[in-house]
């Protein structure tokens, strides 16, 4: 898996190594190793699904502690515009 690395402090991109063959096709997309060793962690507790038709617009919201979550997004088919606003006060990227 290659972590690609944003303007933003702890948004990454990451991009699995896709395997095909006449079969279809397989791909990692969870590697708890490959992600502590690039400082990512958090324990998964919850993982949801959603199919969105064109030019659909879903939020994923902002969580202060004690509630606060990793995100995780996954596009399976298609293209996203994904839209990220640091609200962390004194963060260089903040607002």
């Amino acid at each position: 898996m290659k972590l690609v690395k944003t303007a933003f402090d702890g948004a990454l991109i990451l991009e699995p190594v896709i395997y095909q063959d006449g079969r279809g096709y397989f791909f990692e997309s969870w590697n708890q190793r490959v992600f502590e060793e690039a400082g990512l962690y958090y324990d998964r507790v919850q993982d949801n699904e959603s199919k969105s038709i064109y030019g659909t617009v879903r939020g994923i919201h902002y969580q202060k502690p004690p509630h606060a979550q990793a995100k995780l997004i996954r596009v399976l088919q298609g293209t996203i515009l994904d839209v990220i606003v640091d609200l962390r006060v004194g963060s260089s990227t903040y607002g």
